[in-house]
């Protein structure tokens, strides 16, 4: 049976070997090793082949004794054992593929969980494009290296996207539709037809508005949503909201080139199904 454990060593010569040496004498078989150097202390993170009756609290006694502090383990499959460089690559090409399934994705690669928790745990947090923010969290701590690979993994699908964005709204083109405000809603009207809407509902209290947006297939990649996201979260600021909410299937390919591409400031969450976009308002004031 797989099991991955994190353990907390000394800073010094020798603590990884004895460590090795104690899952040894136990007949533990060390599959893979990864290394999270701290300023006084090192996190080792091991994959481990242990006898079928092996339990959590037996494998956290092992590596309690060899010297292990903040110790945690998790029972995992043969995927464990793939090469992380690899597993990094693939990320940045399904993220890619998928902007939507960012928190999915980042969430498996890091063996943490996209939804909040009951447990006082750890949250990393990623920007994409300076807008879009991704949270995700574990109960286990991430280290300072995690927290770099997950930053470095950001920008580069940050810069991808931006590469892939439509045309600016801000930069008209022949043909381009008229957008047109009327109360609660934004239409974008091309040669009378409806090419795009949007629509907020307002809220009580705290709460943030859910705003409805749709664009016509035929005007898809054109800056047409992102334009709708722009003109309705006005509209909304106008009419006293402080943040709006998006709700999208979460196979939806647009919603995360969208919100960076308007330029606003975004903490995207996927749960099951849907994926929920919230989006402050204050910096539309001036």
């Amino acid at each position: 049976m797989l099991w991955r454990v994190r353990a907390g060593l000394p800073n010094r010569p020798g603590a990884l070997a004895e460590l090795a040496a104690a899952c040894g004498r136990a007949g533990v078989n060390i599959q893979t090793v990864q290394v999270f150097p701290e300023e006084a202390s090192v996190t080792d993170e091991l994959v481990l082949q242990v006898p079928q009756d092996w339990t959590r609290e037996r494998l956290h006694e092992l590596l309690t004794q060899a010297g292990g502090e903040s110790v945690s383990a998790v029972p995992v499959t043969t995927a464990a054992l793939e090469d992380q460089p690899t597993r990094y690559v693939q990320a940045v090409r399904a993220i890619i593929a998928q902007p939507a399934s960012f928190p999915d994705v980042a969430a498996h690669l890091f063996d943490a969980d996209v939804t909040p928790s009951a447990n006082a745990n750890d949250v990393l947090e990623m920007t994409v494009g300076g807008s879009a923010t991704i949270q995700i969290r574990r109960d286990t701590p991430f280290t300072s290296t995690e927290r770099a690979r997950a930053a470095a993994l950001a920008d580069l699908v940050g810069e991808v996207l931006d590469a892939q964005a439509p045309p600016a709204p801000h930069q008209p083109g022949a043909g381009d539709p008229d957008f047109v405000a009327q109360g609660a809603v934004v239409s974008a009207l091309a040669g009378g037809k409806v090419a795009g809407r949007a629509e907020y509902t307002a809220a009580e209290g705290e709460a943030p508005w859910p705003v409805d947006l749709w664009v016509d297939p035929a005007w898809h990649r054109r800056g047409v949503g992102t334009r709708l996201l722009a003109e309705i979260a006005r509209a909304a600021r106008s009419a006293g909201a402080e943040e709006i909410v998006l709700t999208a299937p979460s196979d939806t390919k647009a919603v995360l080139p969208m919100v960076l591409a308007a330029g606003m400031r975004g903490r995207i969450r996927m749960a099951g199904e849907s994926l929920t976009v919230r989006i402050a308002l204050a910096d539309l004031r001036r």
